[in-house]
Order: structure tokens, then sequence, then C-alpha cells
């Protein structure tokens, strides 16, 4: 009698999953052919006009790609054709990747996105927050003024923490941080927090959404917490199960080098202090922020798993609850977070943890409710549309362009489906 209630169980669980994706699949906006056209047309485009060597577009639905187009070559310089196991510099795209790994935790009962980041790092129960006064002289100084509460782990994954990057601003406090050598590949991710706590906060926690090294802190509590490198532990609980075989820090094997995608030479300026990274050269900085190289493969698999709600090809990584929290925006009216002037989601979006969170439909379109994305400094973007059970990923290496090719390659993306 046990066995028929299990096997009914069992069947009904089966069928209500095939229902339901058969649900989702049924209402879905589909792709057009003419519309597809359109979006390799741009592409090529971009390309024959010099913008960058090459790319890769995946789009997928309903588990299965829909296009898959490799264009260009990865390197000027080499002449070989783009390919699926070209090695990008994902950058950001690393953040929601910790911010998996830091909610795996949570999970867990090992983490909780209420702690006070102190729990873990001590030293920033003694930092402050950076104030510029102005004297009468007009001179301008940077008074320290002590936190009005503390830094929490949803500061850290929905960037309220008050840490910038420091390449942008002008003020005291992003000089600072400009100056204190940050983003040295030869520092542990202990030794770029003891940096990091040696400085001024830019903000009062939780204030103003501030986009910054927030992650690479997240990464350090992952170490602290977890015993191991952030990489070890990447690779045991996410990449390695996940089948990420070529996502790593950089690439220590020089017979994959031809593999590496690179910028057009004169596109080579992440910033006004940084230069493209050296993927070939060996850091110790396992930058939970945006230290992470791989293929368009591997991310297929780690966005599918989250467009399946915590699930890939039957292990469960995180509950859909939990997926859930994450693409749910943090940083709403309700919340009384104001938006810096470089707020890079845009007015149609909030922020979540560790992703931007379309919260209203941009005028002139019909883009979903509900989409989470983010990208990287280097070109790269991928975005997850669960209303159409659609992701999409895009793969370059051009920091110049990144903003308008992704903006103008979206709307062609969504006018193929009719949206």
């Amino acid at each position: 009698m046990n066995g028929r209630r299990a096997l009914f169980a069992a069947l009904v669980l089966l069928f209500g999953a095939v229902s339901a994706r058969a649900g989702s699949e049924g209402r879905a906006h589909r792709f057009t052919p003419e519309g597809l056209a359109k979006v390799s047309d741009y592409i090529r485009n971009e390309i024959a006009t010099g913008k960058f060597p090459g790319a890769i577009l995946l789009l997928q639905q309903h588990g299965k790609p829909v296009y898959c187009e490799n264009f260009g070559v990865r390197d000027v310089a080499t002449q070989l054709s783009m390919s699926a196991d070209t090695i990008f510099r994902l950058y950001s795209m690393t953040k929601p990747i910790t911010s998996v790994l830091a909610m795996m935790l949570v999970e867990e009962g090992k983490l909780a996105i209420s702690d006070p980041v102190s729990k873990y790092i001590p030293a920033f129960a003694g930092m402050k927050v950076g104030v510029e006064k102005k004297a009468e002289d007009d001179k301008v100084s940077l008074e320290l003024e002590p936190l009005n509460r503390p830094v929490t782990i949803e500061d850290l994954m929905r960037h309220t923490a008050g840490i910038p990057y420091g390449y942008y601003g002008g003020d005291l406090v992003n000089k600072l941080y400009a100056d204190a050598g940050l983003f040295d590949r030869n520092s542990t991710n202990a030794e770029f927090v003891a940096k990091i706590t040696a400085l001024p906060l830019a903000e009062q926690p939780g204030t103003i959404w501030d986009y910054g090294h927030s992650t690479d802190v997240l990464g350090r509590i992952i170490e602290v917490i977890s015993g191991t490198s952030l990489l070890e532990f990447a690779k045991t609980r996410l990449l390695d199960p996940l089948g990420m075989k070529d996502t790593e820090f950089y690439l220590a094997d020089p017979a994959q080098w031809p593999r590496i995608a690179e910028p057009m030479p004169q596109d080579r300026a992440i910033s006004p202090i940084t230069q493209v990274r050296d993927i070939r050269k060996p850091l110790r900085w396992e930058s939970g922020g945006g230290g992470l190289v791989g293929t368009v493969g591997d991310y297929a698999r780690f966005s599918q798993m989250l467009l399946n709600g915590g699930t890939l090809e039957g292990r469960r990584y995180l509950k859909r609850e939990t997926i859930a929290l994450m693409a749910r925006d943090h940083i709403g009216p309700e919340t009384r977070v104001e938006r810096d002037k470089h707020y890079y989601p845009g007015e149609a979006s909030g922020y979540g943890l560790g992703f931007a969170v379309r919260t209203a439909v941009p005028p002139g379109t019909n883009w979903p409710l509900g989409e989470y994305r983010w990208d990287g400094v280097g070109g790269t973007f991928f975005f997850i549309d669960p209303e159409d059970d659609l992701f999409g990923i895009f793969m370059v290496q051009t920091p110049s362009q990144r903003g308008r090719i992704q903006l103008e390659l979206k709307t062609l993306i969504y006018q193929a489906m009719g949206r």
C-alpha cells in the first residue's frame, strides 16, 4: 500500500512538473526567424565596423537553445575563429555566482542576510563613515563619523554597504579607495579585506546603492565560514557539480591560452586606473566580485539552474524560495535606499541579492517584469526571463561599447519575441 502511495505521489510530481513546463511554453512569447535575423545582422555589423573582434550569443528557452551563434574571431592578432570553448573575462558576472554560494550557506544556517559583517570580519565593527565638510575658506576636509548601524550581509549583496570601487565619483572617499591598491592581484582575500577596513565607508549602511567591492568582501566571508579558499568552496559546492569545468580565476595552462577572447587592441581600458586583466598571469586575489573567467556553456548551466528555480539535471543547489528571494527587489521605496548618480540597473529596475531586477516596464516596450540580470565591465551580459522561460547570454570583450551594445541588443532580442 505504501509503495502504491509513493508511486502515486511520484506521478503527481512528474505530471505536475510536465504540466507546469507545458503551461509556461504555452504562455511564453516565441522568437520569429525574421527577428533573430536582425539580431545576427546587428552583431555582424558591429564586428564589420571594428567595434570588437567577435562574440557569442546564446538564447535558451524551455531548456533548449533556440539561438546559438558564434561571430568573428577571438582575437584580431591570432584570427582564430570564435567558438564555444572560447574563454571570456566575466568580471561582474562573477557576482551572481558568489551570491549563490553565500545563499547556500544561508540555507544551511551558517549565515543570515541580517547578520552584521563584523560577526565574520571583526574589524568592520570599528569602521567609520567619511563625510566631507567645507570650511569658511571653502577648503574641503574629510571627517569620520560613527556607523548609525552595522553593515549587514544584505548590504553587501545589494550594494548598500558604502563600499565603492573608487574609480569614479571624484570625492575624497573615492580617491582614498582609488589610491589604496585594492586591485592588487597579489593580495589574498584576507589582505584585501584588511585594506578595506582601514578605509572609511562612503555612506552610512543601508542608505545609498553604491556599486563597488561589497561582493569581494562577501567572498572573504565565505572563506571564513567554510575554512577554504573561495575557489575551492565554489568548485566543491557549485562549479564542479554543475559541470562548469572552465570557470576559474585565471588560465594556468599555456596550451589553453589561444582560447582567450581579447578586445580590440585600443579597447583595453576598464577605468582610468585599470586595464583589461591578463588572465594568463597567476594571481592570489580570488575576487568574488569580478575575478572569474569562463565559457558561454559554463554560464549557460548556471543560468539554467537559476531559471529552473535552483535545480539542474535532478540535483538541487538552492531552494526555489531562495532564488525568488534573490530575484526580488531589495532597494524598493519602502527601504528608503537612495540611488547614486551611477545607478547602473536603470530607472525601470531595482536590485536584489546579486542581480538587477526589472520592476517596471520601460517606456515604449513590452519587456517582462521579474526579469533579473547582470553584466560585466568587459562587455558580457546575461538575463533571465522567468515569464518566457528564457535566458540569454552575450559573450564579448569590449569595455568601451558594453552599455550601448547591451541596450541595443536586448531591444532587438525582445523585438524578435514580439515584445
